[in-house]
């Protein structure tokens, strides 16, 4: 014997029983019509019997009923099942007449127990205020047979028909109310998953264009610092070739650095998760010297100014650092040859900023998506993420080159 099959636990019979009832409701869902002509020719060969094998005798009122009226009673009483489902009101309604021959008559034919399966199903598909009418006419048939024949108490025929209806009844509402709370549960379960799926393509959308705007930053910086120290490099090759190996080797410099930073987001990007992972720091002001020195290597000179004390916490000194780093990546972009900068940062309390970069260049730029559309967007996104306010654009005549001014206000209240 197979090992993996003889150490295979029994299956519970309760999960046995709800696959079995699940493959019997699927089929049903699939071959309705199969199922009801099975279900309605149970009945109907169950009341020819108790016809042709004289089994109604047992409870008859009386016996000279005609054999042509006890075979259309029996199938007036069971055929009418065949519309439990879709039509349950009009099909009780068709068995009434049957019921109310079969009391006057005195036969008692046990089919007409049958009309309790239509009150079920009224009470399964219905509105419940139906019940009271179907219960009228279900119980008419036994006044007019207690009325007629009078054998036994009103108590023992009216109340035992009585407690049959309701029952059925009760058990309508049972299986309605569980069906209708299982159909809750699915459809709750089902706008979870939607829910869900939603949630996860936005965080995957918010994470992209974070990772876009990061590579963006890192790599767009560095490549125009590489640009413009190649640049300075090949002017400088014929006259000082010991300027021009100084520039070589700023640009290898700078190269290793946009890699090691690029290794750090395919990193992030990484399926597999490490136990200790050596990721660096995000960028704050305290390398901010870092950023200017490289800057001023690749030729735009550079001057800072700082008003206030620094007390920015770690996301704000982000958000500072790469809208400095793209304002100085466009001025070395646009500006020229001949362009300098300067840098105003004023500092205030609960962690408020404003931070001013002016350049002398003399490119021309526009205040709108760049090419790739991730340079001023960028750093308008970062902006908003604490409620400040970004501008930028062309200074006041007849000043020459460009502004951007950074605010970030005060920090809520926690």
């Amino acid at each position: 014997m197979d090992p993996v099959t003889q150490d295979r636990a029994p299956e519970p019979l309760t999960e046995y029983t709800q696959r079995l009832t699940h493959r019997v409701r699927s089929f049903d869902r699939r071959h309705p019509l199969l199922w009801d002509l099975h279900f309605t020719g149970f009945w109907v060969t169950a009341a020819l019997i108790d016809y042709t094998g004289g089994g109604w005798r047992h409870n008859a009122h009386a016996l000279d009923v005609p054999g042509w009226l006890l075979l259309t009673m029996s199938l007036g009483l069971s055929v009418p099942l065949l519309w439990r489902r879709t039509h349950p009101a009009v099909a009780l309604a068709v068995m009434v007449p049957f019921a109310v021959a079969n009391a006057w008559a005195g036969a008692a034919l046990q089919a007409a127990l049958l009309q309790l399966v239509l009150v079920y199903h009224l009470a399964l598909r219905r509105r419940l205020r139906d019940l009271w009418w179907a219960a009228t006419l279900v119980i008419t048939p036994v006044l007019l047979s207690a009325v007629r024949h009078g054998e036994g108490t009103w108590e023992q025929q009216i109340g035992s028909h009585l407690m049959s209806i309701t029952v059925a009844a009760l058990i309508g509402v049972t299986v309605r109310t569980r069906r209708d709370y299982t159909e809750a549960l699915e459809d709750r379960a089902r706008r979870l998953e939607t829910e869900r799926d939603q949630q996860a393509q936005l965080a995957t959308a918010a994470e992209r264009a974070r990772i876009a705007r990061e590579m963006h930053d890192i790599i767009g910086h560095n490549l125009s610092v590489i640009t413009g120290l190649a640049d300075g490099g090949r002017y400088a090759a014929a006259k000082s070739p010991e300027r021009a190996a100084q520039a070589l080797d700023a640009i290898a410099g700078t190269s290793r650095q946009a890699l090691t930073e690029l290794r750090r987001l395919l990193d992030v990007l990484g399926e597999e998760e490490r136990n200790q992972p050596d990721l660096a720091p995000q960028p704050g002001l305290g390398d901010l010297d870092a950023l200017l020195d490289g800057v001023r290597s690749a030729g735009l000179p550079v001057t800072t100014t700082t008003h206030g004390i620094p007390g920015l916490p770690p996301g704000r000194q982000l958000t500072v650092y790469r809208v400095i780093q793209e304002a100085l990546t466009n001025t070395l972009k646009h500006g020229g040859p001949d362009a300098t900068a300067q840098i105003a940062l004023s500092y205030a309390e609960k962690a408020a900023v404003t931070v001013t970069i002016t350049d002398t260049g003399s490119g021309s730029r526009t205040d709108g998506p760049s090419r790739d559309g991730r340079g001023l967007p960028g750093m308008r996104e970062r902006t908003a993420l604490y409620g400040g306010t970004l501008e930028a654009g062309p200074r006041p005549q007849p000043e020459q080159g460009w502004r951007v001014r950074l605010h970030l206000p005060e920090e809520p209240p926690q």
